[in-house]
């Protein structure tokens, strides 16, 4: 009889951002497919999902992939992505993948994640003296050599782990401040895009534990400075944009985005007043614009649309760090669906 180890993975009910949580289930002579893991229960009275009195909620698998540090120590093990139910088997009112109206899969996300590297001694950024601050952002962008790029061995090391899971990152880089790096998740239909990132983060959480260094996610944690926070920009498409051929369609789309920017910021991150000053390559949190290449605009539509003659994508860039994937894709499929075209 072989055994299997499980990972199961769910967000918590901490507002107002959720945090990843995990326990193992050992299981015999488990095939590896998502659809021989069982639903599990939880405590969620520990996680502010369930009052004491009542306190089981359910973890509904949804996504399974190789466990990649795990395995190498010889049992086969794997990462479950899970969806919380209630003690009833409805969606919690955590569950924000359950709020994606995606159901024929037609729209692609490419979220591209930024995050800060911190010691764990200093709590300051890698690459951050005691006292003060390294030199000015700029020189460490897609940087390297041991004065620019700082953590290195464990971006490689994570970027590894994603590919021998089977996620689809396509890419990281350093980013515009020390310590501050990027991966980037493509995936076709806004639940799996959404699965995809939040494994990459437990991920890379896990890995960071043995070097003594903590994933900052807030999306502007060195405050009101000169160096740039932290987002999330939301990639996506669906047939109407896929196939457009003309600028009008575009221009519809975006459009449709104007009368909610309330809606959108509401599930976009917390603190976001803090990065979206309409400074650092961002738009004013209550202003909305769009343009063809404009890294300062709520949307950008990216040049490589415009050349392929109006057919692709467009880029939501006022997520942040720390925003919930689900809740973000499931906000911009609301939106475009409200578009005329």
């Amino acid at each position: 009889m072989s055994k299997a180890k499980l990972e199961y993975i769910w967000l918590d009910g901490y507002k107002p951002t959720q945090s990843l949580r995990s326990k193992t289930k050992i299981e015999n002579n488990f095939s590896g497919k998502l659809e021989d893991c069982d639903i599990w229960s939880f405590d969620g009275s520990s996680t502010q999902q369930a009052p004491g009195g009542s306190s089981d909620c359910q973890l509904k698998p949804v996504y399974i992939c190789k466990d990649p540090e795990r395995s190498l120590l010889g049992t086969p093990s794997y990462l479950v992505m899970c969806e919380v139910l209630d003690s009833d088997g409805n969606p919690h009112e955590s569950n924000g993948r359950a709020t994606i109206e995606d159901d024929d899969n037609d729209f692609w996300f490419g979220f591209e994640q930024e995050y800060f590297l911190y010691d764990l001694k200093t709590n300051l950024p890698l690459g951050f003296p005691a006292n003060g601050y390294p030199a000015p952002q700029g020189q460490y962008y897609c940087s390297v050599g041991a004065k620019n790029a700082y953590g290195r061995h464990i971006i490689e090391e994570h970027l590894e782990y994603c590919l021998q899971a089977g996620l689809n990152v396509e890419g990281i880089n350093a980013e515009v401040a020390a310590g501050q790096w990027e991966f980037q998740c493509f995936a076709k239909g806004a639940k799996q895009a959404g699965d995809e990132i939040w494994v990459a983060r437990y991920l890379l959480e896990r890995i960071c534990e043995k070097h003594g260094v903590w994933v900052n996610y807030h999306c502007k944690p060195l405050g009101d400075t000169d160096w740039n926070g932290s987002g999330m920009h939301a990639n996506f498409s669906n047939t109407a944009l896929r196939t457009a051929g003309n600028k009008e369609t575009y221009d519809i789309i975006c459009q449709a985005f104007e009368p909610f920017v309330k809606e959108h910021i509401e599930v976009y991150g917390a603190d976001n007043h803090l990065r979206l000053t309409g400074k650092h390559e961002t738009q004013s949190i209550d202003q909305f614009s769009y343009g063809v290449s404009d890294r300062g605009a709520s949307i950008r539509i990216p040049i490589a649309a415009v050349q392929k003659g109006w057919k692709g994508w467009l880029e939501d860039r006022r997520p942040n760090s720390a925003a919930d994937p689900y809740k973000v894709a499931a906000r911009i499929i609301k939106t475009v669906k409200t578009a005329k075209v």
